[in-house]
């Protein structure tokens, strides 16, 4: 009967992690990339962590994002990166944010999004709050990109800033 429990759980952890995986072409990599959503883009103030994001033009994506290996960046759909500086702890205690986020991330990715790069600055606070915390903190950062760059390319408008105007 022991020996049926570990199956189970090794075949549950298998179709887990198939569909709902953290690709490459998902992630921002590019050094030129952080420093672009940094300078041009927006930002988002939770408990635990601040979401820089910035809208991202499909025109010119595969030639400034072709990597030599030739694998193709994705058309659609957020980018996400993270950002944690030694401020924030020893290696450990980075790694281990790193890893908390990558997985909430990777559980609240939206399928079905609008084209934004998304760079993520935890707190050192990341390491002690529960998970399920975190997690929803991560979707609500995501909604809240979807919603504020959602209006920005509904609106025809090609500054991502929001003027005084426009948030009436």
């Amino acid at each position: 009967m022991n020996a049926s429990v570990p199956a189970r759980s090794k075949q549950s952890g298998e179709s887990r992690r198939g569909p709902a995986k953290f690709p490459r072409s998902a992630r921002l990599l590019r050094h030129s990339d952080f420093e672009r959503v940094y300078k041009q883009g927006r930002r988002h103030f939770s408990a635990n962590l601040t979401a820089f994001y910035l809208l991202r033009s499909t025109a010119g994506l595969s030639d400034a994002h072709a990597s030599p290996a030739g694998a193709k960046q994705p058309v659609s759909g957020f980018r996400v990166g993270f950002t944690v500086g030694r401020a924030l702890g020893g290696a450990v205690e980075r790694n281990r944010m790193k890893r908390r986020l990558r997985e909430a991330v990777r559980l609240s990715l939206p399928t079905q999004t609008i084209n934004a790069d998304v760079v993520i600055n935890p707190k050192k606070s990341v390491l002690k709050v529960e998970f399920e915390i975190l997690r929803k903190e991560i979707q609500r950062a995501f909604a809240v990109v979807e919603q504020k760059l959602g209006n920005v390319s509904g609106s025809g408008c090609k500054n991502d800033k929001a003027t005084p105007d426009a948030r009436q």
